[in-house]
């Protein structure tokens, strides 16, 4: 708007900005300041994983980072702050907090300091500073406490250095600079790619009430050409994680796994034909499952001995889902989902759901981080002992528990609902953290 025209102002519009981006991106320094703290983890500028060794999660949001960097620079040099302020909000949302750190968490809080949770702390913090850099003109007081958060810690360092991070205040930093080298355009696509398939999976999974928690032996992707397959192929192991499926499988066609029919869009062919319309219409009526997959991979097809050519918009495809699995589309990127649930999947999905109660426990009763414990269970459900035993493994690796005993009795249980079953269950600790022992 122009400086002398009345400001429109919404409260309502200010309470959800403050809550779906400041809240989101306050979280998301929580996140990596919880696990910081319990890591004793300091940034050293100088020695950061070299960008060829970055897992493609990594690599990937940093690319992100930098094509932001570019927009949000453009931006304010046209003094289109809103423009600038929607690009970091829904880097934060969309990219940082629900893509990344997602898919990221458990790098944080698994194992030593080893190369891969060095390289998830260097990146996060590095988009944390950055984010607090793109914001200062139009949050300069968040965005100045974000940054001394993120930097306070090694300021001293930093100053001996003469790096970057030497100043007290984001203000008095450089803009943060556009990395070109780390603009990775394909990257980009393929992870655009793999959330929209996690979208669409998830979609079927809410549909039809299937839990996230519960694991899915396959998802099946037609892929039109070579081009989408590499880049499918490229982040196949984050679509498998982010939604919870065995494997990932690609198919020529969707033949395989839809019945598809087609229907002419008289809105659209109406203008663009005429008093051939008919003509055109029951042409379409008459085409084949081969002529529908040539319309769906080409955008076009041309019929009736090539008198007509029609488009997508000129027809309503419908597809059916052939047994034992659920379906989704957008545009022309099909998914289809196996929901055929074996002994062994529904095994795993129990487990899955007990170490959901377990977390919980956690936390209701104040455990830290990083606190080991053990866990006793009391139950008569046959499939539930079945489930807890052979996912026992997987099980204490989730919840750092030392141990996990199944009893016929147990007192000073907690009863809980783990899918179907009341459960009784007793979580002790057994080695107190450094934090509280400090």
């Amino acid at each position: 708007a122009n400086p002398w025209d009345n400001l429109r102002y919404n409260a309502d519009g200010v309470t959800e900005v403050r809550n779906k981006f400041f809240g989101t991106l306050t979280n998301t320094y929580a996140f990596f300041a919880l696990y910081a703290n319990v890591d004793g983890y300091e940034l050293n500028e100088f020695d950061r994983v070299p960008q060829e060794k970055l897992p493609e999660l990594d690599r990937w949001i940093l690319s992100k980072l930098n094509t932001l960097v570019k927009d949000v620079d453009a931006a304010y040099a046209d003094y289109d702050v809103t423009r600038a302020g929607r690009a970091v909000q829904e880097f934060v949302g969309d990219h940082l907090s629900n893509w990344y750190v997602r898919l990221a968490r458990r790098r944080f809080w698994r194992g030593e300091m080893a190369e891969d949770k060095k390289a998830a702390y260097e990146t996060l913090q590095h988009c944390l500073v950055a984010v607090a850099q793109l914001m200062s003109p139009i949050a300069p007081f968040y965005a100045d406490w974000l940054y001394k958060n993120m930097t306070d810690h090694v300021r001293g360092k930093a100053r001996t250095l003469r790096s970057p991070l030497r100043h007290e205040s984001v203000h008095l930093t450089d803009f943060q600079p556009v990395e070109s080298a780390w603009i990775d355009p394909e990257l980009e696509a393929s992870m655009d790619l793999a959330q929209r398939v996690s979208s669409l999976v998830h979609s079927i999974r809410k549909v039809n009430k299937i839990k996230v928690r519960q694991p899915l032996s396959r998802v099946l992707i037609p892929v039109l050409s070579a081009d989408v397959k590499r880049q499918l192929h490229r982040v196949e192991d984050l679509i498998k994680a982010e939604v919870n499926v065995k494997a990932v499988e690609y198919l020529d066609d969707a033949s395989g796994i839809l019945s598809k029919k087609v229907k002419p869009n008289f809105k659209a062919l109406g203008p663009k034909f005429g008093p051939k319309m008919k003509e055109v219409a029951a042409g379409i009526g008459a085409m084949t499952s081969a002529d529908i997959a040539e319309l769906e991979r080409n955008s076009q097809f041309s019929m009736l001995n090539s008198q007509f050519s029609i488009e997508l918009s000129d027809v309503e495809i419908l597809t059916e889902d052939l047994p034992g699995f659920l379906t989704a589309q957008e545009g022309t990127l099909t998914v289809a989902l196996d929901v055929t649930i074996t002994d062994e999947l529904r095994g795993e999905g129990i487990a899955r759901d007990f170490v959901n109660r377990i977390q919980n426990l956690r936390k209701d009763q104040g455990f830290e981080v990083t606190d080991k414990i053990t866990i006793s269970v009391k139950t008569t459900a046959d499939l539930l002992q079945t489930a807890l035993t052979a996912n026992r493994e997987y099980i204490c690796t989730e919840t750092q528990a030392l141990s996990l005993n199944l009893l016929d009795e147990l007192h000073d249980a907690v009863a809980v609902e783990v899918e179907e079953f009341e459960v009784g269950v007793k979580v002790e600790v057994v080695q107190t953290s450094y934090l509280q022992a400090h």
